[in-house]
């Protein structure tokens, strides 16, 4: 393919990108609790400059809906001030982090607690945007907006008082039967055009043909009026530890969630493979700048990134391209972009929140055992019920915990073979010394005479206490007329961190 044929993809699957990034920034930033311009803000800050400098190139930046709950936590605790600096520190520590070369450590994470996480944020953005969707206020919490849902599908039926939000609503369903009608019976050779630009196309058609009196996008005449820059004063009141954990959870949830997306993408296509560490870098020097201009968070997004893909990119011009049409629309259409009602962004929201909610996460976690599916269900409730920041930390210490019984936990099974002395000893697990008065109690229970054989094909590791008291109940019990039948070549072998079928290869 010549440069120019290359160059042609881009630009095209540009374009692509642009129509789906428009409808989310807008609507990602309204969920936030922030001026619709700070999401387009981000959006170019991800295109023009993390595109620039991303080590997956054929990953679009932009702001996320899984950070959209903490964003909107931050700025009601902190205010709006304060969105930035904890924003630019955040940058900074996914910056050092790149350096560092913890990047590879990201996808490290257990699936259980990423699935948890998207789900949980799935759920949370859903109950939030299901009352901005009917031109209402969402509660305080993700709970009170899930267990309110009753209430705002009545108020969508039934207006009260002269109200509109049946219109809203309204708008709203005929936003999400768009999507979904589109995804399933849009033509082939209208394939490239995004679900959500054509229902935000037709809602706003619906709204301004009938001239609904619901709300709508509020976009100010210039960008600078929504930018706030960080003062002496807020930056000080970074050293509150309130501040500093919100720092650290934006870092560590936007970097989870953008080296998921860059796996994910990875799978997508045939170039060259993403260098994470790079990637994390170029997504913390994006949030650093974002903070300074007192915007939305940034991640890699995998609905932009699948849409770059699948529109035939073939470079980070692709990306990069997106951020400049984005630019152009907030510098020329401020007058079009308010033709957009709240309601139809919101029900994107809605129907993405549904979307992160994947039963099929949940099958593939079940293939793995009860643990995994209990720790998914832990980290969801644990994010819809307290926080959002709380729920990762319960998912993950619960997949610590799994870690540390998997590798201390030790299954004895002693079975006699009927009418004779030979006994038959299965040892499953990890056999460290925290396990060794179980197993020495276990061998001296045994009674002169005895032939033992030792099965090893299920110990995954063995410390030195525990191959030694096999040694030394072997040498001491020879006495007795007792023997011991055991794979020595394999004890060593799992002593030593490998498997017998390790030395084989």
């Amino acid at each position: 393919m010549t440069r120019q044929q290359t160059m042609a993809k881009d630009f095209l699957a540009s374009i692509v990108v642009f129509l789906v990034a428009l409808p989310l920034c807008l609507g990602i930033a309204i969920a936030s609790g922030v001026s619709p311009v700070l999401g387009l803000i981000s959006g170019i800050v991800g295109g023009l400059v993390v595109g620039f400098l991303s080590g997956a190139p054929l990953q679009v930046t932009g702001p996320a809906a899984g950070l959209a709950v903490l964003v909107y936590e931050v700025v009601n605790e902190h205010g709006i001030t304060m969105l930035g600096p904890i924003l630019l520190l955040a940058g900074l520590i996914q910056v050092v982090a790149g350096i560092l070369r913890i990047g590879q450590w990201f996808r490290a994470i257990s699936p259980a607690v990423v699935y948890g996480m998207l789900a949980g944020i799935g759920v949370l953005i859903f109950s939030a945007q299901f009352h901005v969707m009917v031109d209402d206020k969402p509660r305080a919490s993700g709970l009170e907006n899930l267990i309110s849902i009753p209430s705002a599908i009545y108020k969508g039926i039934f207006p009260l008082d002269g109200s509109v939000h049946h219109l809203a609503a309204g708008i709203g369903i005929v936003t999400i039967m768009t999507m979904v009608l589109w995804a399933k019976f849009r033509p082939a050779a209208l394939k490239l055009v995004p679900a959500p630009l054509l229902a935000v196309l037709l809602a706003s058609a619906l709204a301004s043909v009938f001239e609904l009196p619901i709300s709508y996008v509020n976009v100010p005449e210039q960008l600078t009026d929504s930018i706030t820059l960080p003062t002496f004063e807020s930056l000080s009141r970074l050293a509150s530890s309130s501040a500093l954990l919100a720092a650290v959870a934006f870092a560590f949830i936007a970097s989870a969630e953008t080296l998921l997306s860059t796996a994910a993408v990875d799978r997508l296509h045939n170039g060259p493979r993403a260098n994470y560490d790079k990637e994390l870098t170029a997504q913390g020097v994006g949030n650093m700048l974002c903070g300074l201009f007192g915007a939305l968070p940034l991640t890699g997004v995998i609905v932009r990134s699948s849409a770059n893909v699948d529109a035939g990119a073939k470079t980070r011009l692709s990306a990069i391209l997106h951020g400049v049409w984005l630019l152009l629309a907030v510098l020329s259409l401020p007058a079009v972009l308010r033709l957009i009602p709240t309601s139809a962004l919101a029900a994107i929201l809605v129907y993405t929140g549904y979307k992160l909610v994947n039963i099929d996460n949940i099958r593939a976690l079940q293939r793995y055992g009860r643990v995994p599916v209990a720790i998914y269900f832990a980290t969801v409730i644990g994010i819809v019920a307290i926080d959002l920041l709380t729920g990762v930390v319960v998912g993950v210490l619960l997949s610590l915990f799994k870690l540390v019984y998997k590798m201390t936990h030790l299954d004895i099974r002693l079975v006699q073979r009927p009418g004779t002395s030979d006994f038959d000893l299965y040892l499953e697990g990890a056999a460290t010394f925290l396990r060794l008065p179980k197993l020495a109690a276990t061998l001296d229970g045994l009674p002169a005479g005895t032939n033992l054989h030792v099965h090893v094909d299920k110990l995954t590791y063995i410390d030195h206490s525990c191959l030694d008291l096999l040694a030394s109940w072997e040498s001491q019990n020879a006495e007795r007329g007792s023997t011991l039948v055991v794979q020595w070549d394999g004890l060593v072998a799992r002593y030593r961190g490998r498997t017998t079928a390790d030395l084989a290869a």
